[in-house]
């Protein structure tokens, strides 16, 4: 696996400031960055500016590969919807000033509408996708759904949003928590599916069943011996069926958080290694 496609998503460390944690990221041996672009926006806010920002990670090295920071809304209120469009224009508009090309979003959480007052939530949140993929198309980035972050649960779900959405620049990302989390499984990655898989997350899940995990603090690094998927045969699943993009760690660990931003990166970027070394 080429190291250019292996990197980290800076939720997972303590956020102390930009150069700290490009350093952090480079030094221990990342090429690859993805940003909670709320992040970006409190460097921007505290007086840095953009051109700032993009001499600091080619300085180190790092590519930004996307961002993510809010939900994508379809079932909502029309007033709600159209804000929440603006939204992820502007999202769009700083990914691209930083090189990134993958927009990360939910979906709406059960309640706008009531279910049973909504007989084609599928065709709307399409419909909602679809409107902002075509306003973000002139800035070159794609927008991409993480199922089981709202109400979408299922691979198969956001495979057939995207599908009806008809956007070139649309897709799915898939994160192994989620996978855990959800009845989706592993055999679920076809070739059928995985063409609309535009990103990857890395990491592990404990052995205990979906009910009793939370998705984001059980969270476990590559190689831990608790894990219970098969990282590397489950990455070599997606490539065989033609995913060719980034993957990218994503934590939400109390430990590594009180940890130095050097100290956390390279603890998982090692962790990575026990993974991607097995992959050709």
């Amino acid at each position: 696996m080429s190291p250019d496609r292996i990197g980290i998503n800076t939720i997972s460390l303590k956020f102390t400031n930009l150069p700290e944690v490009a350093a952090a990221c480079a030094g221990a041996g990342f090429r690859v960055i993805e940003f909670h672009l709320d992040q970006i926006r409190g460097e921007l806010k505290q007086g840095r500016t953009l051109d700032e920002v993009r001499r600091i990670l080619a300085d180190h090295g790092l590519r930004v590969t996307g961002g993510f920071n809010n939900q994508l809304l379809g079932l909502a209120p029309a007033p709600e919807v159209a804000a929440n469009h603006l939204l992820h224009v502007d999202n769009a508009v700083l990914l691209a000033a930083l090189g990134g090309r993958n927009m990360t979003v939910g979906t709406d959480y059960v309640g706008w509408p009531a279910p049973q007052e909504e007989p084609d939530p599928v065709g709307r949140l399409a419909s909602s996708l679809r409107t902002v993929a075509d306003r973000i198309k002139p800035h070159d980035v794609s927008i991409l759904i993480e199922f089981n972050w709202g109400v979408i649960k299922t691979l198969h779900v956001a495979v057939e949003i995207v599908r009806r959405s008809g956007a070139a620049n649309a897709g799915v990302l898939f994160d192994p928590a989620h996978l855990h989390c959800t009845p989706t499984k592993v055999e679920h990655l076809t070739a059928e599916t995985v063409p609309f898989i535009r990103h990857v997350h890395v990491d592990n899940m404990p052995a205990k069943p979906a009910e009793y995990t939370n998705c984001n603090a059980d969270r476990l690094l590559p190689g831990d011996p608790r894990g219970c998927y098969d990282l590397a045969a489950v990455f070599t699943r997606l490539e065989t069926h033609g995913y060719r993009g980034d993957y990218c760690i994503e934590m939400f660990s109390d430990e590594l958080w009180a940890l130095s931003p050097a100290e956390a990166a390279k603890r998982m970027f090692d962790a990575m290694q026990t993974v991607f070394s097995r992959l050709p």
